[in-house]
């Protein structure tokens, strides 16, 4: 099975904590929607939606202090 070219966009390793912790939630279920859902346009909706919704919650993470330490998914 061909990867969906999208996921690329989940990866986290470059980012600096929070914002790591944040991502890494999304590169996971991503990485599960990925795995476990047949290929087709609902699940490539899913994974854009999710992307979306990944980016949001990192911005949000921005405004964390600094001395926030939030688990890793």
């Amino acid at each position: 099975m061909t990867e969906s070219p999208i996921l690329r966009y989940f990866a986290y390793e470059h980012l600096q904590p929070p914002l790591a912790a944040v991502s890494s939630w999304f590169y996971q279920l991503a990485h599960d929607i990925e795995r476990d859902l047949p290929a087709g346009a609902e699940k490539s909706t899913a994974l854009r939606y999710l992307l979306i919704a990944k980016d949001a919650a990192v911005r949000a993470a921005l405004d964390l202090p600094t001395d926030v330490h939030l688990p890793e998914g």
